[in-house]
């Protein structure tokens, strides 16, 4: 499996979600973007709230106070890098000129001011390679010149410059980067560095303060300010990182600037907004200074960074699944599939379960799974409490770095509809090897309640309630035990996923 925790693929929950399976109201165009400069505006946020008259005797904080002690340990960071562009065009290069023509006007400024290629332009067989260059924010850790930033900041640079608010500019090396978590280390040559402090994220709290201070189109030293939205967000593809949600105003450049709490602690790294336009919204998401810390530490003492794996993929748990597995709240991660020869299956989990605690911690959101998951280090040793059919069971897994290769997860007529809408039949031989399952039943038909939950025809059903199913009348037991609700497991190509379906 690619990742430590992975979601199931976008096709399949989009098609749930645009059903209504997942209980989503609809799937809005959405743009997850990195403010840097070497990408469309993306990171953004929103402007402090002004505070007028104070609300229970609480104004808002100092932050002149925070701004002028710990400023000073805020950089600006310049990257040269190189990008192959085409010299000369043709007709074949017609459709994709267009297509760049067709951005909108700020983000074609935008890639024109800094130098990077138009996305859609091809770079063809007369590519040359031409200079670009990016900027970005980041914050001194150490008074010996180490320092904090993004991944996607130096990601590709040749040439790193950090700029201090001395005005000094001293040339840096990136000591090491990690995608995974878009954290990476650099380190000037210095002595005497003005340095931040250190918060935590178990401090944190939902509507508290924050301050932002970074480079934002070349700014240097911009503040603005907002509060805590949220914590423990997962966007997707990112479920290494459980962000932290702000409405602080973040724009390109203030990539890698540090977050800072009221009392002028760091508390995260400014990473991303989530917007429909490419532009700030509204909504921007940092990197929690715990997972920065751990990945710094890890890249200082060995150059390089080794993430833990437990090897299944998890989903929300939604009203309607908790109903059909009979919990007394929509909470968990629920286990949809379990990579075979991995920590999970060797640990006992199973397809069904719902992970409720990870050592003591409890999960209320799927995504604080692979969140407890990312702090962790391969060999370490974790405890599970998991739902598994009416009742709870401690398991215990030895958590293995990613990349370790593991194994490779491994006839009646067709049945009438009835309650479930489904037309089922049982797995030939050649159809479970292809499928890579031991049983399961084909799904020659969905109308009804299956078909509105995004169930189709094709789509193999594997277990329901998180039993296993091999027989048409399998099903059927399973579904009359069950009243309001029933959970089916679908696979459709390597895809699976959990499907709520409320009965009657």
């Amino acid at each position: 499996m690619k990742n430590t925790i992975q979601w199931p693929a976008s096709r399949l929950v989009m098609a749930l979600l645009a059903a209504g399976a997942l209980g989503g109201a609809g799937v809005s165009a959405v743009h997850l973007g990195l403010a840097h400069a070497q990408t469309p505006p993306a990171l953004v946020a929103a402007a402090s709230p002004t505070a007028s008259a104070p609300i229970s005797g609480v104004q808002a904080p100092d932050f002149s106070t925070i701004t002028e002690r710990y400023g000073p340990a805020v950089v600006n960071i310049s990257v040269v890098g190189t990008t192959r562009v085409s010299n000369e065009s043709n007709d074949d290069d017609d459709d994709a000129d267009a297509g760049a023509q067709e951005m909108p006007p700020a983000i074609a400024e935008f890639f024109r001011r800094f130098g990077g290629p138009m996305p859609g332009q091809r770079q063809g067989p007369r590519a040359q390679e031409t200079p670009t260059r990016g900027q970005g924010s980041g914050f001194i850790v150490s008074e010996d010149g180490v320092i904090l930033t993004n991944a996607h900041v130096v990601k590709g640079a040749k040439e790193v410059t950090v700029k201090l608010t001395d005005r000094r500019e001293l040339r840096a090396k990136v000591l090491g980067s990690d995608p995974r978590t878009d954290v990476a280390v650099i380190k000037v040559e210095a002595k005497n560095l003005p340095v931040v402090k250190f918060g935590r994220m178990a401090d944190l709290k939902v509507g508290e303060w924050v301050l932002a201070i970074g480079s934002p189109f070349g700014f240097e030293n911009t503040v603005t300010a907002g509060v805590v939205s949220a914590k423990g967000r997962t966007l997707p593809d990112d479920s290494a990182v459980p962000f932290i949600q702000t409405d602080v105003a973040i724009n390109p450049g203030n990539s890698g600037g540090p977050l800072f709490n009221a009392r002028g602690e760091v508390v995260g790294i400014n990473s991303q907004i989530y917007s429909r336009t490419g532009g700030y919204q509204g909504v921007s998401f940092a990197i929690p200074v715990d997972v920065a810390i751990r990945i710094r530490d890890q890249i200082v003492a060995t150059g390089k960074v080794e993430h833990a794996r437990l090897g299944v993929v998890v989903q929300e748990v939604n009203q309607t699944l908790a109903d059909s597995f009979k919990l007394d709240r929509p909470e968990g991660a629920l286990v949809s599939s379990v990579e075979k020869g991995g920590p999970a299956e060797r640990a006992g989990l199973q397809p069904g379960d719902v992970i409720r605690q990870v050592n003591g911690q409890r999960i209320v959101s799927s995504g604080d799974l692979p969140a407890l998951i990312a702090l962790a280090s391969p060999g370490d040793k974790v405890s599970i409490d998991v739902w598994r059919k009416g009742s709870t069971e401690k398991l215990q897994a030895q958590l293995v770095k990613v990349g370790d290769k593991t194994a490779k997860a491994e006839g009646d007529k067709p049945a009438d509809q009835g309650k479930l809408g489904l037309a089922l039949r049982p797995l030939q031989p050649q159809e479970r090897e292809q499928i890579g399952a031991e049983s399961g039943l084909l799904v020659q038909d969905a109308r009804g309640a299956a078909a509105r939950a995004g169930v189709q025809q094709g789509d193999v059903l594997l277990a329901v309630n998180g039993t296993s199913v091999r027989s048409v009348d399998q099903v059927r037991e399973a579904v009359a035990k069950s009243d309001k609700s029933v959970a089916l497991l679908i696979q459709r190509g390597e895809q699976r996923i959990f499907v709520p379906i409320r009965l009657g």
